[in-house]
């Protein structure tokens, strides 16, 4: 997979009358921990300043300064107070970096038996006031776990692994392009967005008519060596039950290619494909592997040219640096509360999947179409572990973004279904199905493994400014 790299400023805060070898100890502390990271950052040169940090406005001058001539390559900036620090230094290097992005304030710990006037911090004061002056410029900013931790704790490193997260999230979605390959279906309504209000968050569409694809798909040699590697790569994906012919297998290869080679040229990290059922009527495959395949590339692809949802995939994949699944929360669990089970045709990634998948043709499009024009469903169960669910709507009503977030269980259940079937479980389900009807979202979802749903709530709701409900 391929995930933004992420580099980050680093403003070292400090205070004249505290002793300038804590500053210096914590600063080459921090040094480490990035570097044993694996962090980029971006460090103002020690001979910068007389103290070798930031303290007043002449510091802050020339440090932001020298942000701002590399601001491009600036996604997250990182406060770190080994002191009382100078709130006057820390706000004014940011305000000549003249930069917005994701912004952590770390303040280093006292030792109760160090606190003479030469060993004392007072940091914990002092973050309190960085913060009251951020807040005054409406800067967002965020916090740790703790409101002192040392630079080297294994707080930190929790915070600051998070933090980087919430800078892929802001960066791709700020700079995200996303493919619209089609047309919405017909019979989706649910599934229309607004445009104009992606692209003010800095994301935007990318619209190719199916057509485009298909003539290039129909124009390919099937004897290429193109299109016999991706063959080879379907053959390896899945179980391929002896039915289907190698003229499918060649039909969804070709189709792959060309949905690949509009988003290479284009430069887009996800898409939303029409799929149902212009696809398989016209041309004579499902598009669910080759999403499932551009998926567990790091690439999401939503179905039925759901936009926001292909947002929200990309979102979670950005999150946890995992492929994300695509799923209609589509059935109740007998009368168990808090199960439901989520379901598509389907183009889950098979990582996302967690255990073996089958390829094979739809079912409900394959008894009317024929399923000889249907191969490419991914089928399978979703193993067991803990998950993160996400979804935007641009709401026209409204003029903004909405979206609703929240950490559940995929369980290992049966459900005698075809497709994709995840059985999930959320605390308080009915309060957050109340939530979505109220609010009018769609009945997509996006899912990733693991628990980020704090990473993407930050990242959402205070640096992107949308309207976020966390469940």
């Amino acid at each position: 997979m391929k995930i933004p790299e992420i580099k980050l400023g680093v403003i070292v805060g400090t205070r004249g009358f505290f002793n300038p070898e804590l500053s210096l100890s914590d600063k080459k502390k921090l040094i480490t921990v990035l570097d044993k990271a694996g962090i980029s950052y971006l460090l103002p040169p020690d001979d910068m300043t007389p103290t070798g940090c930031i303290e007043d406005h002449e510091d802050a001058v020339k440090a932001g300064n020298w942000f701002r001539e590399r601001r491009d390559d600036l996604d997250g900036m990182l406060i770190v107070l080994p002191n009382f620090g100078n709130e006057i230094g820390v706000v004014e290097t940011l305000k000549y970096t003249d930069k917005a992005m994701p912004i952590l304030v770390q303040a280093s710990e006292d030792q109760p038996d160090k606190v003479s006037v030469s060993e004392r911090r007072d940091s914990f004061c002092g973050k309190i006031s960085v913060c009251n002056n951020l807040y005054q410029r409406r800067i967002p900013f965020t916090d740790t776990i703790l409101h002192t931790e040392d630079p080297d704790s294994p707080e930190f490193a929790r915070d600051l692994e998070r933090f980087v997260g919430i800078c892929r999230v802001v960066k791709g979605l700020k700079n995200a392009r996303i493919a619209a390959v089609g047309v919405r279906p017909m019979a989706f309504r649910t599934v229309r967005f607004s445009e104009k209000i992606l692209d003010a968050c800095g994301i935007t569409i990318i619209p190719v008519d199916l057509s485009e694809i298909l003539a290039a798909a129909n124009s390919m040699d099937g004897e290429s060596e193109p299109v016999k590697a991706k063959i080879a790569g379907i053959k390896n994906y899945g179980r391929i039950p002896d039915r289907i012919s190698s003229e499918q297998i060649s039909r969804q290869a070709r189709f792959s290619i060309a949905v690949e080679e509009f988003l290479e040229q284009n430069e887009c990290q996800a898409s939303a494909v029409q799929c149902w059922d212009s696809l398989e009527a016209n041309y004579g495959c499902a598009s669910c592997l080759s999403m499932s395949m551009m998926g567990e590339r790091g690439k999401p692809s939503a179905c039925e040219m759901d936009i926001a949802g292909a947002v929200s995939m990309y979102a979670l994949t950005l999150a946890a640096g995992k492929p994300s699944g695509f799923l209609d929360w589509n059935n109740n669990f007998g009368r168990e509360p808090d199960v439901c089970v989520c379901t598509h045709c389907s183009n889950y990634p098979k990582s996302f999947m967690g255990s073996d998948v089958e390829i094979s043709e739809l079912d409900i499009l394959g008894a009317s179409l024929g399923r000889e024009r249907c191969f490419g469903a991914v089928k399978g169960h979703a193993a067991e572990g803990p998950m993160t669910y996400f979804r935007i709507s641009t709401d026209d009503l409204e003029g903004n973004v909405k979206g609703y977030l929240g950490e559940g269980e995929l369980i290992d259940r049966e459900f005698p279904m075809d497709g994709g079937i995840a059985v999930v479980k959320v605390p308080e389900l009915r309060r957050l199905m109340a939530h979505i009807c109220a609010r009018g979202f769609e009945h997509h979802v996006a899912m990733v493994r693991g628990n980020v749903a704090s990473i993407v709530e930050e990242a959402a709701a205070k640096y992107m400014g949308w309207d976020i409900y966390r469940h």
